[in-house]
């Protein structure tokens, strides 16, 4: 994020620019015990004198900032393979636009909720942030374009029913109280699995796997034909259950580390722990009679069949909502916020890796946007570029379609051996730290800049 040049300034944001970053790592210390709260804690317990201070809107702004885009990447790949000269698909991105966090293929599939006193808000995904300096208006109006209230009041269950498995151990103590911020990062795995698939299927020759199924006797998984025409190697195996999420959840946690060396730049106290239970926090029905529905997100139950009971190990239809995955989120106004590349959105497997292919090389899509890619690159190399690199072949594109389909017709859900939405079940706190408390106790419990934050950042 660029200083603030020209325009009107503000001390924290001054401070948090001039803050060196290896400093900040080497100080990078989890800070739980947030104004205004009581650690139960024997000899040592300790009770705050002072009311929560919920974060600025500026400070907020500052980290919402942080989860989105910031410029446009650079496609620098080879175009050929060294060995032949044969063509390699060099298209792989889900997206052309920047983040502070790499991501599979760019697939950016982390989408993030804000919580906080005033409610719960989800983060909408805005165009790449302007090449000129952000200062605070600009951090501002960003921020208020991203959120989406959700909730009016803040994610969490009951004040009873803080225990497990809402809550883990201690953090229900000092976990999500009045005053702080949260941070709860949210995976859509749907759209790169398919994306994935097809760019594991541009492997050379005798280099693209035979997909078979873990959880159906190790059976070609929809890709007979495939491997009869000779399109995939019979001798390379690679069961469904292996490919898991493809590390498209990792992403959250790089965003996650970025947030936290920020907010400690700040002089804020920041804290990665165990969210609320995921499964619990997202609405699924197997716990909305107890908690609620919580976020609301659309959820799909496979219907049971015989073979979900050693497929799955679901012995009746009774606890078919075992298998239950999310898969969407609407706003309370009805728009879309979060839609899994699978049904309800799309009526077959088959619609839904079409549309993949249609918001990549579709009109309007990622690589037919010439002026994104003379943004990216010098004079006309963004049109050679554009020319010159492969995109899927028909065959690629059909294959992954072949699979996709058998996935939902054997296990009638999509992906079957991991969710179509990821929730990694860990959240950042940011809060204005209890001072006091860590002067009392610790010997380097501060850093000067949570000592000067008040002044810094308030003043």
């Amino acid at each position: 994020m660029p200083a603030a040049e020209g325009g009107p300034g503000h001390p924290g944001l001054d401070a948090l620019f001039a803050r060196p970053l290896l400093e900040t790592l080497w100080r990078r210390r989890t800070h739980r015990v947030s104004r205004g709260a009581t650690v139960p804690a024997g000899s040592m317990s300790y009770r705050s004198p002072h009311e929560p201070r919920p974060l600025s809107e500026l400070e907020e702004a500052v980290l919402i900032a942080l989860t989105g885009c910031t410029g446009l990447t650079m496609p620098d790949r080879p175009f050929d393979d060294p060995r032949d000269g044969k063509p390699i698909m060099a298209k792989p991105n889900m997206t052309m636009a920047g983040r502070t966090a790499g991501s599979p293929d760019n697939a950016q599939g982390t989408h993030f909720f804000l919580i906080n006193d005033s409610g719960t808000y989800f983060l909408r995904r805005l165009p790449p942030a302007p090449d000129t300096p952000l200062d605070a208006a600009a951090l501002l109006e960003r921020a208020r374009l991203a959120k989406v209230r959700v909730l009016d009041h803040r994610l969490d269950v009951a004040d009873g029913l803080r225990d497990f498995p809402a809550y883990l151990d201690s953090n229900r103590f000092l976990s999500n109280l009045p005053g702080t911020t949260l941070l709860f990062p949210v995976v859509d795995l749907s759209h790169q699995y398919i994306n994935a698939l097809m760019y594991l299927l541009t492997q050379p020759d005798g280099a693209r796997p035979t997909l078979v199924d873990d959880r159906n006797f190790h059976r070609t998984a929809g890709v007979r034909k495939w491997v009869r025409n000779g399109f995939l190697n019979a001798d390379l195996k690679l069961p469904l259950g292996a490919l898991g999420p493809l590390r498209t959840q990792i992403e959250a946690d790089l965003l996650l580390q970025n947030l936290m060396l920020t907010a400690e730049a700040m002089g804020l106290g920041a804290w990665i722990h165990a969210s609320v239970n995921p499964q619990i926090a997202l609405g699924d029905p197997k716990f909305s009679r107890v908690y609620g529905r919580m976020l609301g997100f659309t959820f799909v139950t496979p219907r049971w069949r015989l073979p979900d009971v050693w497929r799955w190990h679901v012995p009746l239809p009774g606890y078919a909502a075992l298998r239950s995955q999310p898969v969407g989120l609407r706003s309370p106004g009805g728009e879309p916020l979060i839609e899994a590349a699978c049904p309800p959105a799309h009526r077959t497997m088959g619609e839904a890796v079409d549309a993949v292919i249609r918001a990549k090389f579709g009109a309007g899509g990622v690589y037919t946007d010439k002026d994104v890619f003379a943004r990216i690159y010098k004079g006309e190399y963004g049109g050679r570029y554009l020319a010159e690199a492969s995109e899927y072949e028909d065959r690629v594109i059909a294959c992954a379609r072949d699979i996709c389909e058998y996935i939902l017709t054997t296990h009638r859900r999509f992906p079957a051996h991991t969710d179509a939405i990821h929730v990694p079940g860990i959240w950042l706190q940011v809060h204005h730290v209890e001072t006091e408390y860590y002067e009392k106790y610790f010997r380097n419990g501060l850093t000067p800049h949570h000592r000067s934050h008040t002044s810094t950042w308030h003043p």
